[in-house]
């Protein structure tokens, strides 16, 4: 998987979370997470989660943005677990990056105290898996109760290139990982 750090500010408002999408905005082909600084406004006709339909809405003044597209499988279920993995590992980054900060993780979210510090989604087009991830730079112009980064005394950009890279390691140790095994009963 390669990474790529955008230096633009961009709003998310959902119709990044398409196939090809990052091919479009950074020239990289293949699997790639793409992280950037922005505002969010999601729309209600490019909501991918439908239980986001009838709520408060997705939004934010200054968020730190993560696309990750696989070609591997589209298969949603690998998607969440994608999804699940990623937020863990801003978790793991935010824990180093503030080790007085209580980061804690529900599923694919993650918050400090009562407040919401990501949001997140994974989904499935014809021929890729997409999941957007981003947690709150500064606070405000969200719909929810909110902690953020700049609380937390991390910087926004230097959170999202350790994300970025620490991501990238992972994936690869896991290409490792899988090359590695033999099945069960081959012979030497």
């Amino acid at each position: 998987m390669k990474t790529h750090w955008l230096d633009a500010r961009l709003v998310y408002d959902g119709s990044q979370l398409r196939a090809h999408w990052a091919l479009a905005a950074t020239g990289i082909a293949g699997d790639v997470l793409v992280g950037w600084r922005g505002p969010c406004r999601v729309a209600s006709a490019e909501m991918a989660d439908l239980a986001d339909l009838d709520g408060p809405g997705i939004a934010a003044d200054d968020m730190v943005h993560f696309v990750h597209e696989s070609f591997a499988a589209t298969d949603l279920l690998l998607a969440v677990h994608r999804q699940r993995l990623l937020a863990a590992q801003a978790a793991e980054v935010l824990r180093a990056m503030a080790p007085l900060a209580i980061v804690r993780r529900d599923g694919d979210d993650l918050w400090v105290g009562t407040g919401k510090l990501s949001v997140s989604i994974a989904t499935v087009t014809p021929v890729s898996a997409l999941i957007h991830f981003a947690v709150n730079a500064s606070v405000g112009g969200a719909p929810v109760p909110t902690a953020d980064l700049q609380q937390l005394g991390v910087d926004a950009a230097a959170f999202g290139q350790a994300l970025l890279a620490r991501a990238a390691d992972e994936q690869a140790s896991i290409a490792v990982a899988r090359a590695k095994v033999r099945p069960k009963g081959e012979w030497r």
